[in-house]
């Protein structure tokens, strides 16, 4: 537990570091399922300034998190949750995060996947990579050493996706903006950091891509999958720039 702790740390002490560049990976089979990934690779941060990440520590931190293990094993607490946390904490029952952090190599890598049967059945990845990563941190430094301690409060934002029919949503419902300007407000501090930061979506397809919605879309050579990259901060502010419609060939 305490490598998990220690990794999930060095995430949060790298974005106030330096800019740092997030990824959706998407990749959708001819019948429905398949897979999701939220990536965060931090080794440009470890060149800039591992040091004060690891602390001088030289060990390598490999570590798997699953979070079905660990929603079983806290099962009783998550019980006296409220209702909407509980639900929040439901949402990644299914994901695994692995991470890795070599000062030698310089290496600081962050990942959450997981499989889905239906592209309907995700929510808002970036929420639950935050969730994630706040867990691990808690195993060790929340108050009384509670875990969940990190995952109350409800998300101001939604992600929906739907697949059918050769179309393909990804559509953002905003839920609350007053919380969603104060997670803006948050960062002022931190804008000069995370000026250059960027989120990137990549969608993978079963079948030929005829149209998307979005004119920033950036299409890969066989036509089936595209990349979508905004700036991070435009995103903190405004979620639905990710929003894309997407139309495939029958």
């Amino acid at each position: 537990m305490k490598k998990v702790s220690l990794l999930a740390q060095a995430f949060l002490v790298a974005i106030l570091l330096v800019g740092c560049q997030f990824s959706e990976d998407l990749h959708i089979n001819e019948d429905g399922t398949g897979k999701i990934s939220f990536n965060f690779d931090g080794s440009e941060i470890m060149q800039m300034g591992g040091d004060k990440i690891t602390e001088g520590k030289e060990e390598v931190i490999d570590s798997t998190l699953v979070f079905k293990e660990f929603l079983e094993e806290k099962k009783d607490s998550i019980s006296k949750l409220p209702k909407e946390e509980q639900e929040k904490l439901k949402k990644l029952e299914s994901f695994k995060m692995h991470m890795l952090m070599n000062p030698q190599s310089k290496e600081m890598k962050f990942d959450l996947y997981s499989e889905f049967k239906k592209v309907e059945e995700l929510g808002d990845v970036f929420n639950s990579f935050k969730t994630a990563s706040t867990i691990g941190n808690q195993k060790k430094t929340g108050p009384a050493g509670d875990p969940l301690a990190g995952s109350k409060g409800e998300d101001p934002t939604e992600v929906i996706y739907s697949y059918g029919e050769n179309k393909f949503k990804r559509i953002t419902k905003i839920l609350d903006r007053d919380k969603l300007k104060m997670s803006m407000d948050s960062l002022e501090q931190m804008k000069m950091f995370l000026a250059s930061s960027k989120y990137k979506i990549n969608y993978h397809f079963p079948k030929k891509i005829k149209k998307i919605s979005s004119e920033k879309a950036m299409f890969s050579q066989d036509g089936k999958s595209f990349t979508l990259e905004v700036g991070f901060l435009e995103y903190m502010e405004d979620p639905t720039v990710l929003d894309v419609e997407v139309e495939l060939e029958k």
